[in-house]
C-alpha cells in the first residue's frame, strides 16, 4: 500500500466532503432553515461511527465504511424527498455521485494492498 498514493487522495476527498457540506447548509438556509454547525453533538447527529484505524490499511477500511453510509444515508433522504423538491434531490444525487467515486477510489486502495 502506497502511503503516496492515499496521501494525495486523502486530501482531495476532505476537499470534496467540506464542498458538499457547503452545498447542503448553503441548500438548507434557501430553503428557509438553519443547519446545525455547532460540533457539540456532532457524533449524537452522525449517521455513522468515528472509529480509529492503527494502520493505513485500517484508516482506509474505516473510510471507506464511512462513504458507503453516507451513500445509503444520500439515497434514502432521495426516496423521501421523491419528486416534491427536484433541486434538493439532484444536489443529493450530485453528492451521492462523489460519495461513490471516493468509495471506488478507497477500494482500489486497498485492492492493492
Amino acid at each position: 500500500l502506497s502511503s503516496e498514493r492515499v496521501k494525495s487522495e486523502f486530501p482531495e476527498h476532505a476537499k470534496e466532503e467540506q464542498e458538499h457540506a457547503d452545498r447542503l447548509a448553503e441548500g438548507m438556509v434557501q430553503l428557509g432553515g438553519q443547519p446545525n454547525l455547532s460540533p457539540e453533538g456532532l457524533l449524537d447527529r452522525s449517521h455513522s461511527q468515528y472509529a480509529e484505524g492503527t494502520t493505513l490499511e485500517d484508516m482506509i477500511k474505516e473510510d471507506l465504511v464511512g462513504e458507503r453510509i453516507a451513500i445509503d444515508s444520500y439515497r434514502q433522504m432521495m426516496e423521501y424527498i421523491g419528486g416534491d423538491d427536484p433541486t434538493t434531490r439532484r444536489l443529493r444525487e450530485e453528492i451521492t455521485a462523489k460519495e461513490e467515486a471516493h468509495a471506488e477510489d478507497l477500494a482500489s486502495l486497498l485492492a492493492k494492498s
